[in-house]
């Protein structure tokens, strides 16, 4: 007597072992769909770490969980599965209603896209196949008794996560008023219009970039970031005035209007200007106790005038004199008179152009001049600088 033994493909034998899983194998097949989504999503957010550092964590976890309860889909695994998608779910609503606060880059709310609407939908399929799951282990559950059915679910549920995926190089989320679009490089370069970078504040103890403002060029941006950067790095041996004092800084007793300048006379005559390591002025905000060194103050040489300033940072930067300070030795004793000239026992200051870069933080941006008498006068025509994109 022959015996005839019917074998399932290979295939159709797979597609049966994940069906057997029953309910828990649909959601465990979600899960990997949700996980394979939000670690598509990283690349997209990668300018934000901490929202990079948020996907790949849902990932990692929606992935970890998939895999683990397609081998050993106990009870408590079960549960766990639910509760890590459910939490998914939540900051899903979260993120397209309030925004997440705690979250840089997903901090305003957005509309909802194919991607994160798909990834949420994986995860509720997650949630409602564990908790069918657990709700059907004593009475049978009816998924495992169509095992080739309830498997072709179940990679059609995972399949999901594929255009989605595709669909996440697209994605656009908010940042700031504006907001701005992620696109893939090649549609980018088809059709989107050449992105404009938003200005960055200007922050000493954060790389500099002073981009963002029109009709700045690439090399006025460069010369004055450079500027920027070497008087960061070499002012602080001035930190202390003692030490200036000690280097030859005298003080000109402005302190009283908030700011104090220490000015050096063989600096100021020496021929070279714009070298952080020999400025011709250091600037204290004496507002706080002690006096705190905030700037440098590079004047040109003896006889220069505005019409003599170096091409630096074009609409970045803005020299100034002062053509109305009255001097004795050192010290500043008062302003000239209506006819510009000061009183008897008094000399007037020289008109020499100078520039401030601040090294810290300033309202106006990194070449602010002063305010009020302390700012002097700016080149005729133009208005006093206020760079408000980097201030």
């Amino acid at each position: 007597m022959t015996i005839v033994v019917e074998r399932d493909e290979p295939g159709a034998s797979a597609v049966a072992a994940l069906g057997r899983l029953g309910s828990v194998g649909v959601a465990a097949a979600a899960s990997l769909g949700a996980g394979a989504i939000h670690a598509a999503a990283i690349g997209v957010h990668s300018e934000h770490r901490a929202a990079a550092v948020t996907f790949a964590a849902v990932a990692t976890v929606q992935l970890g969980w998939g895999l683990l309860a397609l081998g050993r889909p106990g009870r408590l695994l079960v549960v766990a599965g639910a509760l890590a998608n459910l939490a998914a779910l939540v900051g899903f609503a979260l993120a397209k209603t309030t925004g997440l606060a705690a979250i840089d880059g997903l901090e305003e709310a957005e509309a909802v896209q194919t991607a994160d609407g798909l990834a949420a939908g994986l995860a509720a399929v997650a949630v409602l196949g564990a908790v069918a799951h657990l709700w059907s282990r004593r009475r049978g559950d009816p998924l495992a008794h169509t095992p080739i059915l309830t498997g072709a679910t179940a990679l059609a549920v995972a399949a999901m996560a594929l255009p989605a995926m595709v669909s996440a190089g697209t994605h656009t989320h908010a940042q700031g008023a504006g907001g701005h679009a992620h696109l893939a490089a090649d549609e980018a370069e088809e059709h989107a219009e050449p992105a404009v970078v938003p200005p960055k504040p200007y922050d000493p103890a954060l790389p500099i970039d002073l981009g963002g403002v029109e009709g700045v060029t690439p090399q006025q941006q460069a010369a004055a970031e450079n500027l920027l950067a070497a008087t960061i790095l070499a002012l602080p041996r001035w930190s202390d005035p003692a030490v200036a004092e000690a280097a030859g800084y005298v003080s000109i007793g402005d302190g009283f209007l908030g700011h104090e300048h220490y000015l050096h006379a063989g600096n100021m005559v020496d021929g070279v200007v714009l070298d952080p390591s020999r400025p011709e002025s250091l600037v204290y905000d004496t507002s706080v106790t002690p006096k705190r060194l905030v700037a440098a103050m590079y004047m040109l040489n003896p006889g220069d005038t505005l019409d003599d300033v170096p091409e630096l940072g074009g609409q970045l930067t803005q020299w100034h004199v002062h053509d109305n300070l009255c001097f004795v030795g050192p010290r500043v004793a008062g302003l000239t008179d209506a006819a510009g000239a000061c009183p008897p026992g008094q000399r007037k200051g020289p008109e020499t152009p100078m520039i401030h870069v601040w090294i810290t933080p300033h309202p106006c941006g990194p070449f602010a001049a002063l305010e009020g008498i302390a700012g002097g006068t700016v080149p005729e025509g133009e208005e006093v600088l206020c760079d408000h994109v980097h201030g």
